[in-house]
């Protein structure tokens, strides 16, 4: 919520997050007044609620804010200056005016501002535990957040991941707009000023992602962040594609569903992640061998997280529409096209748009083969090669947070 004033602008978050005192939820809100000089003054109010019952079973919201707390604030600040930045506040005026057009922009939007278990402050939160877990070795006294026991440089790197992820997210929502797409001029104007707002922003978050990195002055880190976003972009152009970009799955890839998919999502997803682990490790001055252990588990989890958003559209408890969209190179997806490829058949029917595909015979289909078993037994796999590498670090209460991250992704 937004209020205007002499005094400039008022945000004011509203936030449920789990107080010290055990089980006993909080409701409550942040004020950020911006002062002349252009910093942000903070005000916290907190509302505690009834206790809950005992022994609950592990619950994601649950997990991520006690994770929170470990690190000293929650995660969705980290980017609290961009996102209250003039820059940026310019953008959502903008995006107002895509209200009605369907650009794709709009949805990328709501999935950033919504929390949710693939909301991307989660990834900032990964690697600000990780580097809380390990600890570090010889740094000075003056580097340290001593308040949240991990270093400024790791938190500004924990800010880095979120804003390259969110650039390419943002960056995705661009329309391949080709002669005699639309008819309507006031649509094709509509979704030409949609590209414009998605190529900017994206170049903007990526920018100071760039200009945050280089501050570090570690050219190593540099290569490392560098190579990953090389990843994020190669990822985009693998396998088949319709018109818009969407990915398709094909019958040679199918031959090894499992490759396949983790292929593709290890450039999209996995690198990124475990590179952040890796570096963040390697700012705090441990070894090649546990910046290497710290890249496996950013990976799988990072696949681990992946596999579990992949099953959602299948889950009895989902709110899945019959008929609406979801991934066609999902892991329950690719699994049935490696048991039944006579589903081939209707994804032709998407080389010019997967809307073209009736999403309603894929999914009951898909429902009825081995694909969700399958693929809950990956997530299951890429969940406990995670947790082994955790045994790594010694017991704390950051590690004790990711495993009851890993733990309640399993039961979502």
């Amino acid at each position: 919520m937004f209020r205007w004033g002499t005094a400039g602008v008022v945000f004011v978050r509203q936030f449920s997050v789990l107080s010290s005192r055990e089980g006993c939820p909080a409701i409550g809100s942040y004020t950020f007044q911006r002062r002349k000089n252009g910093d942000y003054a903070v005000t916290e109010k907190r509302y505690y609620s009834t206790k809950l019952a005992h022994n609950q079973k592990p619950d994601w919201n649950k997990a991520v804010s006690e994770a929170e707390k470990i690190v000293g604030y929650p995660t969705s600040f980290l980017s609290l200056r961009w996102l209250l930045s003039d820059e940026i506040a310019n953008v959502a005026l903008h995006l107002r005016k895509l209200v009605g057009s369907n650009h794709p922009l709009l949805k990328t939007a709501k999935s950033l501002l919504y929390n949710g278990r693939n909301n991307m402050q989660a990834w900032g939160l990964i690697v600000l535990l990780i580097s809380k877990a390990a600890g570090h070795n010889n740094v000075q006294e003056m580097e340290e957040d001593k308040a949240a026991g991990v270093l400024h440089s790791q938190r500004a790197l924990a800010e880095v991941t979120e804003m390259i992820r969110t650039s390419h997210l943002v960056h995705k929502g661009l329309v391949n707009i080709y002669p005699g797409m639309y008819a309507e001029q006031v649509e094709l104007n509509d979704l030409t000023f949609g590209n414009k707002i998605a190529l900017l922003s994206g170049d903007y978050l990526l920018a100071n992602s760039c200009v945050e990195l280089a501050s570090l002055q570690n050219q190593d880190l540099v290569e490392l962040m560098s190579s990953a976003v090389r990843d994020l972009s190669e990822g985009e152009f693998l396998g088949r594609r319709d018109q818009q970009n969407n990915p398709l799955p094909s019958p040679d890839e199918v031959k090894d569903a499992k490759g396949d998919w983790t292929r593709r999502n290890v450039l999209s997803a996995g690198s990124l992640l475990g590179k952040s682990c890796q570096g963040t490790l390697k700012l705090a001055g441990h070894s090649r061998e546990l910046q290497e252990q710290g890249y496996l588990f950013g990976k799988h989890l990072a696949l681990a997280w992946q596999a579990c958003l992949d099953l959602e559209p299948f889950r009895t408890s989902s709110q899945y529409t019959p008929g609406s969209a979801f991934n066609l190179t999902s892991a329950p997806v690719l699994f049935h096209l490696q048991h039944d490829h006579s589903l081939f058949e209707e994804i032709e029917k998407g080389i010019d748009s997967v809307e073209n595909v009736d999403y309603e015979k894929i999914h009951s289909t898909v429902m009825d083969g081995p694909g969700f078993e399958l693929t809950k037994n990956l997530q299951k796999e890429h969940s406990q090669q995670a947790m082994e590498v955790l045994s790594v670090f010694q017991e704390s209460d950051a590690q004790t947070a990711l495993r009851n991250i890993i733990v309640a992704m399993g039961d979502l």
